[in-house]
Order: structure tokens, then C-alpha cells, then sequence
């Protein structure tokens, strides 16, 4: 050590201090008083059935090139501003989802990532149109460019427009005029 830390530089410890923090049975006695409980405590309320009733499975999901490809080669094409959905009957008994978003179509990972979400929740706020379908069907939902700059509303709206369609082609059917395939247009 230099003459000068001998000198300026205290080695003693600071005698400890008696008044430090006293431990009292409810805690500081200085905070003031709240009437709420704490937010801990409380009991959360979420509406389940809005939220969390519908998940999508990996049986409701298309997920193989294949059943992709074959969605395109034989289903029928509805075109829209914000997506383009083929659809093809399936023997199923409930309806599957398959979502497309291009790089060269759409863009980078975060706007392809968007477009994915904004058409999944889409296809899963229509839950209740899809289920007065009188088939089950295998939905593929191609993203569009025009997509990224709208909110939800607008291609949720659109989708179920596509729905009311197929809906209609369904009422084809059932008097006789053909397959969902060539009767949709």
C-alpha cells in the first residue's frame, strides 16, 4: 500500500447500526391502508367462450405439402382483396386450415407472420358460420399483399362473404345442380 491509501484510507469497519429495518407482524405500519384486496388475490374473470374455446389441433390442421397440393389441384378458388381461399370437400368430420403466406407475395418473416395471424383468427371468429356448413371442408387461405395494411375487421368480413358463397353453392347442391367444385364460382 502507498503512503498515501495509509494515510487517507480507513481499515475499521463502521460500527453496525441498531436501528436498522425491525421486523413487525403486518409489515411497514407507516404504508396506508387499502380497502382492495391485492391483485393477487383476486379472482380473474375471462370470458372462456370467445377466447379459449376454440384451438386448432393438429388433426384440424393441414400440414403436408400433399394434402396442400391436392387442395389446389381439385378444390374451387374463391378470389378476394385480402386472401384467396381453395376449398375441397373432405371426409372428415370437422374443418381443416391450411395458411399460405408467400415470401414474394407478402414480404419478410414479420409481415408473413401477420398475415398468418390475421387469417387464423379470421377462419376462428367465423367458427360459428363454419359450423352451419352443411359439409366439412378443407380450407386452404392464400394471403394477399392488400392484407398488411388493415386491421382484422376487414378480412374477417371478407371471409365470411366467401362462406355465405360456399354456403350457397351448398343450397346448389342439395336441389341437385352439380358438385361444390364446378358449381362455386
Amino acid at each position: 500500500m502507498s503512503n498515501y491509501a495509509k494515510k487517507n484510507i480507513s481499515t475499521k469497519q463502521p460500527p453496525s447500526r441498531q436501528e436498522t429495518r425491525i421486523p413487525r407482524e403486518n409489515g411497514d405500519q407507516e404504508r396506508s391502508q387499502r380497502n382492495q384486496t391485492p391483485p393477487s388475490e383476486r379472482t380473474q374473470t375471462i370470458n372462456g367462450s370467445t377466447l379459449l374455446d376454440f384451438s386448432l389441433p393438429k388433426e384440424n390442421r393441414l400440414r403436408k405439402p400433399s394434402e396442400f397440393r391436392c387442395v389446389y389441384e381439385h378444390g374451387k378458388r374463391f378470389e378476394g382483396r385480402f386472401v384467396t381461399v381453395f376449398l375441397l370437400p373432405s371426409e372428415t368430420s370437422f374443418q381443416r386450415l391450411g395458411i399460405t403466406a408467400s415470401k414474394k407475395a407478402i414480404g419478410n418473416a414479420v409481415q408473413r407472420n401477420r398475415a398468418k395471424r390475421l387469417l387464423r383468427e379470421s377462419f376462428r371468429l367465423s367458427r360459428s358460420e363454419l359450423n352451419d356448413l352443411d359439409g366439412k371442408y378443407d380450407w386452404v387461405l392464400n394471403a394477399r399483399r392488400s392484407l398488411l395494411r388493415v386491421k382484422l375487421d376487414q378480412p374477417l368480413d371478407e371471409f365470411r362473404k366467401i362462406l355465405e358463397k360456399v354456403k350457397n353453392n351448398e343450397l346448389k347442391l342439395n336441389k341437385g345442380e352439380g358438385n361444390l367444385v364446378s358449381a362455386a364460382k
